[in-house]
């Protein structure tokens, strides 16, 4: 797949540690008391949500998507699919759900009132070249062996050229292009050549932890805590020098490295071609591959911050990461600088309806129901 295990405590991480809760009680949308939810989903005759999805034409898409390259996902979720789409040809009033054979769980969120967190995840576009040359001087690398039970070099040793380039399979034109490629683990590369772009899917790690560079900033006073994005780690790179920036990247030892791959569809854990905002990564301990969620989202400004309003989404949790989990959702964005723009700000927070074919109230949710902390049994509340 894309390598969206590379992305595990990267992004959302990232925008998790940094970015954090502001002290404003709505800057990030978390202002909803629906009363207080005693476990991680709950059943809801009627999901206490205003207008309908933005996006049903995207959702039958992915949907077939799941469809066309996972029959047995697919197949395990059919009567919901058919439940949805059913629904949303009647005009989508979340009042009606049941009368569709629909049941609505409503997530508790991060505080227990209903508070779901979404982050944002993206597919990047690097532009580099098959030698070094020019402004294309920094390498980007496929996994080397690696020793059993030893780590690979430090990001601060690979820097200084503790790997032979016969592992180098491009050369980039920005050192900060290829640490945001890392942060996704996987991206589109232009060789400039008039080739379609090569996909550089997630080829493995150097065994090292990972150290958040926005929260680096933040400690070292370069950024406002509160400012804190994608976009700010990138305008910072560009008003420092390249030493001061290699410094800062230096500090998150992980190092992420990469397999080239003709170009293909930018694919979930679940090996599913991903639509930009119909697809989410989720934590599947919580929510298993293929579950239909119905959410409320809020809208940003051009600026990133929380405009007041909510738009519904229909999505399909397709992905995965390390850094996902519990009431937690990493939306994917799309391919390109638009997304990233989109990507680079979501920490925010909406609420989330896992929409499920009814068999009957008060039975479990999922086959093999289970959380973090054990059983998911759902009755009625």
């Amino acid at each position: 797949m894309r390598g969206y295990w590379g992305k595990a405590a990267l992004t959302a991480a990232f925008l998790a540690l940094l970015a954090g809760c502001s002290s404003k009680p709505t800057d990030r949308g978390q202002q909803y008391k629906d009363g207080k939810l005693e476990q991680p989903l709950g059943l809801v005759n009627e999901p206490n949500a205003k207008g309908r999805p933005v996006n049903g034409r995207d959702f039958g898409q992915q949907v077939t998507q799941i469809q066309n390259a996972a029959s047995g996902l697919y197949g395990r979720n059919t009567s919901t699919y058919n439940a949805v789409q059913s629904w949303l040809l009647s005009g989508a009033d979340t009042r009606q759900l049941r009368n569709y054979g629909l049941n609505a769980y409503q997530m508790e969120g991060t505080d227990n009132y209903g508070n779901v967190q979404f982050t944002g995840y993206y597919t990047p576009v690097v532009e580099a070249r098959y030698t070094r040359q020019g402004e294309f001087q920094y390498p980007i690398y496929r996994m080397p062996p690696r020793p059993r039970g030893q780590k690979l070099p430090s990001r601060a040793a690979i820097y200084s050229g503790a790997l032979d380039e016969r592992y180098v399979i491009a050369w980039s034109n920005s050192l900060i292009d290829n640490f945001m490629m890392d942060v996704q683990g996987s991206g589109y590369v232009d060789f400039g050549d008039g080739r379609p772009l090569r996909f550089f899917g997630y080829g493995g790690k150097n065994g090292w932890a990972y150290h958040s560079i926005g929260k680096e900033l933040i400690d070292r006073g370069e950024v406002k805590r509160e400012d804190m994005s994608m976009q700010a780690i990138r305008q910072w790179a560009q008003d420092h020098s390249p030493e001061q920036v290699r410094d800062v990247l230096e500090t998150n030892q992980s190092f992420v490295f990469f397999k080239p791959e003709e170009y293909v569809p930018v694919r979930g854990a679940s090996a599913v071609p991903l639509v930009a905002k119909a697809s989410v990564a989720s934590d599947r301990s919580l929510i298993p591959a293929g579950t239909v969620l119905l959410a409320e989202v809020p809208q940003l400004n051009e600026k990133g911050k929380f405009n007041g309003k909510y738009e519904m989404r229909l999505m399909v949790a397709l992905d995965v990461g390390g850094a996902i989990k519990g009431q937690h959702f990493d939306i994917y964005q799309g391919v390109g600088p638009d997304a990233a723009h989109l990507a680079g700000f979501y920490n925010h927070y909406g609420r989330v309806w896992v929409l499920k074919a009814a068999p009957g109230t008060g039975q479990p949710l999922f086959s093999n129901p289970q959380s973090n902390n054990g059983s998911l049994l759902i009755g009625a509340n």
